[in-house]
């Protein structure tokens, strides 16, 4: 009785140095519906033959003169891809434990002696074949199943990045005169951190998380956050309040892009002196990620009109930032930020 698909398109190497013995096999698959059957009685042309016909199961004799079966298996199996389950069916007349040991951890799957029966031949063959066919349908779900999750996970960031983008336009929304003000500080803060030597998986993080620098500014009442004149010392303490605010409002995601935005929004009026706010933290103690914001938030600042005074020109926006190094910001990272800052703006 012929097999059905897919056995019957199976390919099957025989290598046995008897000729006699590798013809009966062939014959004997042949019958049993297997036509794709390659052979050789040569051991040292059994790997040569493999790369070529790349079988779906060997029948393989375990003792020949010169180059035993174990040998051939540990080359054929080395050629094969780890995730491949190739069957070999081992063919031996000594099936002694030291013989099956070391075919079995050469990687043999099963055994028959000689003389062998032909129908138990065939059964062992057939369910060889079908272990195979299950591991590649096995196989070809999980390719599948990890296709679909990297589809699925590409998604999810897009999704992701559409709701900072809407988050840092909700805080922007209320200070019309910053217009693209958090996207600006995005990318001088990305282009900062990559120049600073900050791992690349990191400096794409800090791109989507800078824009959210001023998202607690959500929580600051209009006629604070839209005067047009000096805040009053209550007033501005109030403002200050939008560093907290935002940090609340990030820290509850346990994603690393809104913890890197958490941190950010808390940190990033903080001093290198330790003379900032909300915490005082001085030195190394505020985290890079906020450090680099800082120097990112205040050039776009100053150089762009706000609703309390007009734009500085890039001179004037420099100079200040000079006077404030080693005070507000971290001096290494302000020398880059003057590097950076003559790649993109023309400064004469």
């Amino acid at each position: 009785m012929a097999e059905p698909a897919p056995f019957a398109e199976s390919r099957i190497l025989i290598v046995d140095d008897l000729v006699e013995n590798t013809m009966l096999l062939r014959r004997i698959l042949n019958r049993a519906g297997y036509p794709n059957v390659a052979f050789t009685s040569d051991p040292f042309q059994a790997t040569a033959l493999f790369k070529t016909f790349d079988p779906d199961l060997v029948v393989l004799d375990l003792h020949m003169p010169h180059k035993d079966g174990v040998e051939v298996l540990r080359e054929i199996t080395a050629l094969s891809r780890p995730d491949t389950y190739l069957p070999v069916l081992m063919l031996t007349g000594d099936l002694g434990h030291e013989a099956m040991q070391r075919a079995l951890s050469a990687g043999a799957r099963d055994f028959i002696t000689k003389p062998f029966d032909r129908t138990e031949m065939v059964l062992r063959i057939r369910n060889l074949l079908e272990t195979r066919w299950l591991h590649k349908q096995l196989t070809g779900q999980n390719a599948i199943l990890e296709q679909r999750v990297r589809e699925r996970t590409a998604e999810l960031k897009s999704s992701q990045i559409a709701i900072l983008d809407l988050l840092s336009r909700a805080a922007e929304f209320r200070d019309d005169e910053t217009s693209s003000h958090t996207k600006r500080v995005g990318s001088v803060a990305a282009r900062l951190a990559k120049s600073l030597g900050v791992p690349e998986e990191k400096v794409e993080l800090i791109s989507l998380a800078a824009p959210l620098h001023d998202i607690g500014k959500i929580g600051i009442p209009d006629n604070i956050l839209l005067k047009p004149g000096t805040l009053s010392e209550e007033e501005r303490a109030m403002m200050r309040k939008h560093t907290v605010i935002g940090s609340s409002i990030l820290q509850n995601d346990s994603s690393d892009v809104m913890k890197l935005a958490s941190s950010i929004a808390l940190s990033h009026h903080e001093r290198w002196d330790g003379s900032g706010y909300p915490q005082a933290l001085a030195g190394e103690n505020t985290p890079v990620e906020a450090r680099i914001v800082a120097v990112s938030d205040v050039f776009d600042a100053l150089t762009h009109n706000r609703p309390y005074r007009p734009a500085w020109t890039l001179a004037e926006a420099l100079e200040e930032l000079k006077r404030e190094r080693g005070t507000h910001f971290d001096p290494a990272i302000l020398d880059c930020f003057f590097m950076v800052v003559r790649e993109i703006l023309p400064l004469d």
